[in-house]
C-alpha cells in the first residue's frame, strides 16, 4: 500500500472522527487514489465505488458504525467502505482466491450488515433490521444506500410501500448515479436540503399537522400546498413521498459540506417512519478513463492507472457471449420477428452488439428480471420470437415468471443462459449453479448446454425452429475451444446427443463445458489401459434414452458430469434407468456434479479443482467405480 498522509492512520470508522472537515476532504482524494490503484492490480468493480467515496466518508463519519447499521445495495459500491472498516490492507486481494469478496459479506466483516450482490435488496433488509431493533426498543439508527439502477427492481418499490406503512425509522440514500430521477443539484437544493432534513422543519411539519387538525378541511388542504410548494423546489420527491417517505434532497453526493450536515440532522431526528435522502453522484468521479467511458469502468480487468488501458490476455477464440450476439444477428437479419431482450446487462450478454444492429427490436428493462420474462411470454404470444438473454444466477429471480407466465403456458421464449458453471471473480453469488435443475423440473421446456461455441451455434440455430414451447440453452463465461463455427442453417435433433469418443470401458455422459476435462481424463485413462466412451449429450431435457440405453448395454461403468446442481441431469438419468430397471442388472452408476456448498470466489480452475470437476477428479472416480466392481465380483464369487 503506498504511503497516505491520512489513510495510512484509518483503520476503523472510529479513526474518521478524529478529522476535521478540511482533512476528511484530503481523505477522499487519498481513498479515491487508493481505490484505483488497488482495483488496477486486481481488476473488479470500479466506477461505483469511485462514485461513493464522500459518501461512504460521510456516513462512516456521522453514523456509528457498526452499532448503528449500514447496508449496501448493490455490493460492487462496498469497495471503499471495506478500506475503511478494518481491511484496506487486504484490498489487493480482492476477488482472488482466499481473498475479500467483491461484495459485502457478513462472514467478513462485522461491518457487513447485509450479504450483497444481487441488487435491490437494501431496503427489505433494512426494514427487516429497523423493525427488529424497534421490538428489542434499539434506538440505533439503520441505513440503506441503494444504487447503481437497484431502484429499477420491482422488490425495491415493494419494499418501500411497506416501509411507508411501517413506524420503525429507516433511512435510505438513493445513490443516483445517472441523473435519472432529477437533475437540480447546486447551492439552492443543498440549502433546502438541510432545511428540510433540520429540527424546524421537522418541528414545523408537526405543527402544521397540529393546527390543521382543529381547523376546516379547507385551511388544511392550503397548508399542505404550501408544503408541497416547498419540497416542489427540490423535484423528484413526490414519488417518494407519496410511498409515505419522508424526501430529502437532491443533494450533491461528492460536497462533504452539504453531506455531513443533513446526514447529522437525520440521525438525530425523532421523525417516526422511513425517511429518504436523494443523492446525486458521478459513477466513476475522479478518474477520467472511468468518467469518460460509456460504462463507466463498471467491471475492469487489470489495467494501467495513467492510461487506463485494460490487460486483457489474448485469445485466438471468440467469447461465449461474442459468438450469441453475433448467432442471434445473423438470425435476426432474416427474421424480423426476433425480439432481444436484457436485464440491465446489455454488454455482458451482448445484447449491446444486438442492440446496435436492431435498435427498435433490442429491450433492456433494468435490474426486471421479472418484468423481462412476462414481457417476452407477451411478445410470444403475438407470434414473435423473444430471446431473454440473462445470467444464470440473475435469472433465478424470475423464477415464478418462468414457471407461471412461460411454461404453463407453453410458449416459446427462449432463454440465452450465460455465466452458467462456477465464474471465478464474482463468486458464489454469481455462479451459474442451479438453473439445469430449476428448468429441467418444469413440464413444457427444453434445456441444452453447449460444449463449445460450435455447439452454442448450433443449440441457437435450433432455438430458432422451437415454436410451441419454451428452451434454454446455457454456456460457460469467458472465451470458447477455437473450434470452427458452424454456419446458422446447421440444427441438432431435439433430445439427441453425439458421441465424441469411442471406448469399451466406462461411458461418461457429458453435459456442457466439461467436455474437454472429460476428454483429457479418458485420454489418461487410454494409457492405463482403460477405454472410455465420451458423449456430449446436449440436452438436459429432454435425455437422451436410446443413446443412454444403448451405452448402459455396452459398458461396465456409466457416469454423469454437468456444470450443476444435484437435482439435474444426473438426476433425470438415474430417475431414467431405476424406472426402466437398469439398476437392477447391474450397471455401476455415478454422478458428477456440483457439490452442496458455496464455493468462494477464486480462478475458475481452482475453484472446479475445488468442485471435483477436473480431469484429474473425473479420473478418480472412474478409478473408485472400477474398483467396487472388481471388490463386488469377488465379493459374489466367494459366497
Amino acid at each position: 500500500m503506498p504511503n497516505y498522509r491520512l489513510l495510512n492512520n484509518i483503520n476503523y470508522p472510529s479513526d474518521l472522527k478524529k478529522l476535521n472537515v478540511k482533512e476528511l476532504k484530503e481523505l477522499v482524494v487519498e481513498l479515491r487514489t487508493e481505490l484505483i490503484d488497488a482495483v488496477s492490480e486486481t481488476g473488479g468493480h470500479l466506477g461505483a465505488g469511485l462514485g461513493v467515496v464522500e459518501l461512504t466518508i460521510a456516513l462512516h463519519y456521522v453514523f456509528n458504525t457498526p452499532k448503528e447499521k449500514l447496508i449496501w445495495d448493490v455490493g460492487h459500491q462496498s469497495y471503499p467502505h471495506k478500506i475503511l472498516t478494518g481491511r484496506k490492507n487486504e484490498i489487493r486481494t480482492i476477488r482472488q482466491g482466499n481473498g475479500l469478496s467483491g461484495f459485502t459479506k457478513r462472514s467478513e466483516s462485522e461491518y457487513d450488515t447485509f450479504g450483497a450482490a444481487h441488487s435491490s435488496t437494501s431496503i427489505s433488509s433494512s426494514l427487516g433490521i429497523a423493525v427488529a431493533k424497534s421490538l428489542s426498543n434499539n434506538q440505533n439508527n439503520v441505513v440503506a444506500v441503494i444504487g447503481d439502477g437497484a431502484m429499477s427492481a420491482g422488490m425495491a418499490y415493494e419494499a418501500m410501500n411497506n416501509a411507508g406503512a411501517t413506524k420503525s425509522k429507516l433511512i435510505v440514500i438513493l445513490n443516483d448515479n445517472d441523473m435519472s430521477i432529477a437533475r437540480p443539484v447546486g447551492a439552492m437544493s443543498s440549502y433546502l436540503a438541510r432545511l428540510l432534513s433540520g429540527k424546524i422543519y421537522f418541528g414545523f411539519r408537526k405543527v402544521i399537522k397540529l393546527i390543521t387538525s382543529f381547523f376546516s378541511k379547507q385551511f388544511s388542504a392550503k397548508a399542505h400546498k404550501a408544503e408541497d410548494f416547498l419540497k416542489s423546489m427540490v423535484t423528484g420527491g413526490t414519488l417518494f413521498s407519496e410511498l409515505g417517505f419522508y424526501y430529502i434532497g437532491p443533494i450533491d453526493g461528492h460536497n462533504l459540506e452539504a453531506l455531513l450536515p443533513v446526514l447529522k440532522n437525520v440521525k438525530n431526528s425523532k421523525h417516526n417512519g422511513p425517511i429518504l435522502i436523494h443523492a446525486v453522484t458521478q459513477k466513476g468521479k475522479g478518474y477520467e478513463p472511468a468518467e469518460k467511458a460509456g460504462d463507466k469502468y463498471h467491471g475492469v480487468s487489470k489495467f494501467d492507472v495513467i492510461t487506463g488501458k485494460q490487460k486483457k490476455s489474448p485469445s485466438k477464440a471468440p467469447s461465449y457471449t461474442k459468438v450469441f450476439a453475433d448467432t442471434l444477428i445473423q438470425h435476426a437479419e432474416k427474421d424480423t420477428k426476433i425480439i432481444g431482450i436484457t436485464a440491465a446487462m446489455p454488454s455482458g450478454t451482448g445484447m449491446d452488439m444486438f442492440g446496435k444492429k436492431f435498435p427498435d427490436r433490442m429491450f433492456d428493462v433494468g435490474i426486471a428480471e421479472q418484468h423481462a420474462i412476462t414481457f417476452a411470454a407477451g411478445l410470444a404470444t403475438e407470434g414473435y420470437k423473444p430471446y431473454a438473454a440473462i445470467y444464470s444466477t440473475f435469472l433465478q429471480r424470475a423464477y415464478d415468471q418462468v414457471v407461471h407466465d412461460v411454461a404453463i403456458q407453453s410458449l416459446p421464449v427462449r432463454f440465452a443462459i450465460d455465466r452458467a458453471g462456477l465464474v471465478g471473480a464474482d463468486g458464489p453469488t454469481h455462479a451459474g449453479s442451479f438453473d439445469i435443475t430449476y428448468l429441467s423440473t418444469l413440464p413444457n421446456f427444453i434445456v441444452m448446454a453447449a460444449s463449445d461455441e460450435a455447439e452454442l451455434v448450433r443449440m441457437i440455430n435450433t432455438s430458432t425452429t422451437i415454436n410451441d414451447k419454451p428452451c434454454a440453452f446455457r454456456y460457460p463465461r469467458g472465451n470458447g475451444t477455437g473450434v470452427s463455427l458452424p454456419n446458422i442453417v446447421e440444427t441438432i435433433s431435439i433430445g439427441k446427443g453425439r458421441i465424441v469418443r469411442e471406448g469399451k470401458n466406462v461411458a461418461i455422459l457429458s453435459l456442457g463445458a466439461r467436455l474437454q476435462e472429460c476428454l483429457k481424463a479418458s485420454e489418461t485413462l487410454s494409457q492405463k489401459g482403460i477405454t472410455v466412451t465420451v458423449a456430449d449429450m446436449r440436452f438436459a431435457k429432454p435425455i437422451d434414452q436410446d443413446l443412454i440405453l444403448e451405452l448402459c448395454l455396452k459398458h461396465e461403468v456409466l457416469i454423469t458430469i454437468e456444470e450443476g446442481s444435484i437435482g439435474g441431469f444426473g438426476s433425470h438419468v438415474m430417475q431414467f434407468l431405476s424406472t426402466r430397471g437398469i439398476l437392477d442388472k447391474g450397471i455401476k452408476l455415478r454422478s458428477m456434479f456440483l457439490p452442496d456448498i458455496f464455493i468462494d470466489q477464486d480462478t475458475p480452475e481452482n475453484m472446479y479443482k475445488k468442485a471435483g470437476l477436473d480431469s484429474i477428479s473425473i479420473e478418480e472416480k472412474i478409478l473408485e467405480a472400477l474398483k467396487s466392481n472388481v471388490v463386488l465380483s469377488k465379493t459374489k464369487s466367494a459366497s
